[in-house]
């Protein structure tokens, strides 16, 4: 896998996560928890893609 794609692929799964943080933050009785759970993995793929950008 080229930089390129792999840069792509981990910005797709950034912004799935975002909709996924927005959905969850909009739904009640969604865990907070999770949300943090999400937020966190969504901040690993930004550090990720700025150290390899």
């Amino acid at each position: 896998m080229s930089l390129t794609s792999h840069l792509q692929e981990l910005k797709r799964k950034h912004r799935t996560l975002s909709d996924k943080v927005e959905q969850a933050q909009r739904a009640p009785g969604t865990d907070d928890l999770a949300i943090a759970e999400l937020k966190k993995q969504k901040l690993r793929l930004k550090e990720e893609i700025e150290r390899l950008s």
